[in-house]
């Protein structure tokens, strides 16, 4: 069985982001990237099924243009066998959805049998990726796992429901599962597995050889924009209380009934 992982990259952690003239996306010429945390988790479970002898070959996939690559060779160097690339000049502007179809196209085409995911991308945080490729293929999907595990066709996932409470989700491949932390402990690539990495495969493939047409994807098939972009307003300043500790803890109190309102 192949396992496919979808990845992407992001703007590192610690990037400070600027945003375009247009306010509709940020501007990239400086701009640090890695590969999506959370995508990191599904990176490891599938190398761990892999070396449990529960599948045999891990694919990543990837939508993007070469610039990607660097973090593509990241997910080969920890282990993966090869990665697909999707890139098309059709696929800009694509929304989820469109993003979605050219993802469970080639996941398809590739004749994947379980798709491992981030349960999220930590620069859109919309979540919706990974449900829309399993309505798309037809699959199982269960969302934000953090425990798992498989018995040739069958898994049992577990996620937590809050409250204190776990949910137990049991079925049948092929699936899509997207990942949370703690599933793992996510491993950093060996010098030995970056020098494998170098001589691995990246497929880049269009939209035309996955069977699409440019009317399902890119800005033109978007249902969701994004517009009036920004940075999160400013702190105001902070506020030293003067005065004996009585009259302190008065004015505190005031200002948290009156101005703050949260008492």
């Amino acid at each position: 069985m192949i396992i496919g992982v979808c990845i992407k990259q992001v703007p590192a952690t610690d990037t400070r982001i600027r945003i375009n003239a247009e306010a509709t996306a940020i501007l990239t010429d400086d701009v640090k990237f890695e590969i999506n945390p959370y995508d990191e988790y599904a990176l490891e479970e599938a190398l761990r099924l892999k070396q449990a002898g529960k599948a045999t070959e891990v694919v990543t996939f990837t939508v993007g243009g070469a610039d990607a690559d660097a973090r593509i060779r990241d997910g080969l160097a920890r282990g993966a066998d090869r990665a697909v690339r999707i890139d098309d000049p059709a696929l800009a502007g694509s929304d989820s959805l469109g993003l979605a179809r050219a993802l469970a196209a080639a996941l398809t085409a590739e004749g994947v049998g379980l798709v491992l995911a981030g349960r999220q991308a930590v620069d859109g945080d919309s979540s919706t990726i990974p449900a829309m490729i399993a309505e798309l293929m037809g699959a199982a999907q269960v969302s934000w796992v953090d425990k798992f595990e498989m018995d040739g066709e069958a898994f049992t996932a577990q996620r937590a429901a809050g409250g204190g409470m776990r949910e137990v989700v049991a079925g049948r491949l092929p699936a899509v599962v997207s990942c949370d932390k703690g599933l793992n402990t996510p491993r950093y690539a060996t010098l030995p597995g970056i020098l494998k990495a170098k001589s691995k495969k990246i497929a880049v493939v269009g939209i035309a050889e996955l069977g699409l047409s440019a009317n399902r994807v890119g800005a033109g098939a978007a249902l969701v924009t994004f517009s009036n972009m920004g940075p999160p307003p400013q702190r105001p300043a902070g506020r030293i209380l003067s005065g004996d500790n009585a009259t302190a803890v008065a004015e505190l109190v005031r200002l948290l009934r009156d101005e703050a309102k949260v008492i």
